[in-house]
């Protein structure tokens, strides 16, 4: 099968991915063709085979959009720009901030903004705690970035304008069990939702958070 097929019939099957779904796929590969050519000198990820980086990677990113608010979404830790860009190309009508504190790869996020020319993303090269928005946000996601007590522990501001409303995902593996018995209080798990990722055996599951302090 070829890799235009394959992620095309990935994103097929994606259910509520309402996203032009030849348009995206088109831009995904190129996307991906940039990860390729950059990963050598910046070590953006440790998928280098493009069949992988399609499951692993794109789709793995996108099977959260039916399940996520915007149009302000928050990418903490976006390495290679995981989840956000993918969700910025299905939503281009959303306004998607990646946050990533590495020089190297803030730069490989700017460079593929300007390549695809994806307007509704911005970079913030810092780290999460000292990143201030004047924006309301309804979405801060993760992605492979910390347990889940160190991602509300660290981000736990972005939803300052925004509070009731905003929803932080951290998108993970296997049933996170320790790290839900050791959130404290103040972090309320209103969903726990299993995800399959197409041409993806290995488990994968959301965890739907909100701040809550007393």
């Amino acid at each position: 099968m070829s890799l235009e097929k394959q992620l095309y019939e990935g994103l097929e099957a994606i259910s509520g991915l309402s996203a032009n779904t030849e348009h995206l796929s088109s831009q995904l590969l190129r996307y991906m063709e940039l990860i390729t050519k950059w990963n050598s000198t910046h070590n953006l990820t440790s998928v280098s085979n493009l069949e992988s980086m399609i499951t692993r990677h794109m789709l793995d990113s996108l099977v959260a959009l039916p399940h996520i608010g915007g149009p302000h979404v928050v990418d903490v830790g976006s390495g290679a720009g995981l989840p956000g860009i993918p969700i910025a190309l299905a939503r281009p009508e959303w306004q998607v901030v990646l946050i990533e504190s590495n020089q190297k790869k803030a730069a490989f996020l700017q460079q593929v903004a300007v390549e695809l020319n994806v307007p509704n993303i911005s970079i913030r090269q810092e780290r999460v705690e000292k990143t201030k928005l004047d924006t309301k946000v309804d979405t801060v996601i993760s992605r492979a970035f910390s347990s889940l007590e160190r991602f509300m522990n660290l981000s736990r501001h972005l939803c300052a304008n925004n509070r009731s409303d905003c929803r932080f995902v951290a998108m993970k593996g296997a049933f996170p069990d320790m790290e839900l018995m050791q959130l404290p209080p103040e972090f309320s798990v209103e969903q726990i939702i299993p995800v399959t990722v197409p041409g993806l055996k290995a488990k994968r599951h959301l965890v739907v958070m909100q701040y809550c302090p007393e």
